[in-house]
């Protein structure tokens, strides 16, 4: 796969389509790499007519891993965030957005469909909100608005969050892990295959597993707070799309978001999780290249 020197680190991404296409961003969420979009989503979109652009966040997959001295305690740093005082992170989700509108300059894209996935679709709000000629349109998929009222993770899914593999240099440890993780946090209403799951995780273990990435991306998240203030600013066509069943980010945090921004639609999905399940795809894709289309017209 390519990459590009952008923002001060090197971002590993990739591209599908018609170079001439209108560009479709895809932005993944918490330590998942690009490689966690499902082929059947980015397929679909290029078979709409887009160029699909998938990346790597800073600390994931095979883009710049940020080094710190000295690595901080998350139990303490989330207690901080509860107490309401200050979250000592590496950067903030400001910065990820900045590598985002940086890797569109390294290739010359103007204007571009931002599309995020959780923690994705939080960096997405913030390219629409302080971008907004970058921002052809925005949809913020299973994300939230940082308004910790209507964002209360379910205990199980928490813990599993929060869990670690008993041995981080095992990979069958690592991916059993995470097959244990997406058991959790899964749709409900659209179960995985267990072989194709495992095979997907494998891979990606294989590509890559940096568990201090994503300690630094959730102490991003938590110290970049609220964002209520910042999305009214939005003004990009705006698509929310939310799991009526999503144990980690639940749906009321998906319709705080669509609330705070101005001519947003909301689509809540029966059974779904916090996942992308292989039966949604064509639900998926058809909502969003409609979406995107129609701001294109």
């Amino acid at each position: 796969m390519p990459s590009v020197t952008a923002n001060g680190i090197t971002i590993e991404y990739e591209a599908h389509g018609d170079r001439a296409a209108p560009v479709a961003l895809l932005i993944m969420g918490l330590g998942m790499q690009l490689t966690s979009w499902p082929n059947a989503f980015r397929d679909g979109l290029v078979a709409r007519g887009f160029r699909v652009i998938a990346f790597d966040n800073r600390d994931c997959g095979l883009s710049t891993r940020i080094r710190v001295r000295r690595e901080r305690n998350l139990m303490l740093q989330i207690a901080r965030a509860w107490a309401r005082l200050p979250v000592r992170a590496p950067y903030g989700l400001d910065d990820m957005a900045a590598d985002t509108v940086g890797l569109l300059d390294a290739l010359h894209i103007r204007r571009a469909h931002v599309i995020g996935a959780s923690m994705g679709g939080m960096i997405a709000q913030v390219v629409a909100a302080r971008y907004p000629e970058r921002t052809a349109s925005l949809v913020s998929i299973m994300s939230s608005s940082g308004n910790r009222r209507v964002s209360k993770v379910k205990p199980a899914a928490r813990r599993a969050l929060l869990a670690r593999p008993d041995d981080p240099d095992d990979p069958e440890c690592v991916t059993q892990h995470l097959i244990q993780l997406f058991g959790v946090i899964g749709s409900p209403g659209f179960p995985a295959d267990h072989a194709e799951l495992r095979t997907r995780i494998e891979r990606s273990v294989r590509r890559s597993y940096y568990p201090e990435g994503t300690t630094h991306q959730l102490l991003a998240i938590m110290a970049s707070g609220d964002r209520r203030s910042l999305l009214p600013k939005i003004k990009a066509p705006t698509l929310v799309i939310h799991g009526a069943d999503d144990p980690l980010v639940p749906v009321a945090a998906g319709r705080d978001t669509a609330d705070h921004i101005e001519g947003a639609k909301l689509m809540v999905i029966e059974g779904m999780g916090h996942d992308l399940p292989a039966a949604l795809q064509p639900t998926l894709v058809e909502a969003v290249a409609s979406h995107c289309m129609a701001a294109e017209r």
